[in-house]
């Protein structure tokens, strides 16, 4: 069997479940229970300082 051929179907089926299962675990990781006030914070960041600047 040729090296692209085993490669092409490789991809085709094996990498292909991966990267869903992959994409669905990012999903669940941002939408997990907990993550609402992490996710507030992080959003928050440019308005810390609204008084004046942050200093360097």
């Amino acid at each position: 069997m040729e090296t692209y051929s085993l490669l092409r179907e490789f991809a085709d089926s094996w990498m292909l479940l991966f990267l869903f299962a992959f994409f669905v675990g990012v999903i669940v990781w941002v939408f997990r229970p907990g993550s609402t006030k992490e996710y507030s914070e992080t959003a928050d960041i440019p308005f810390r300082h609204e008084d004046k600047p942050a200093t360097d």
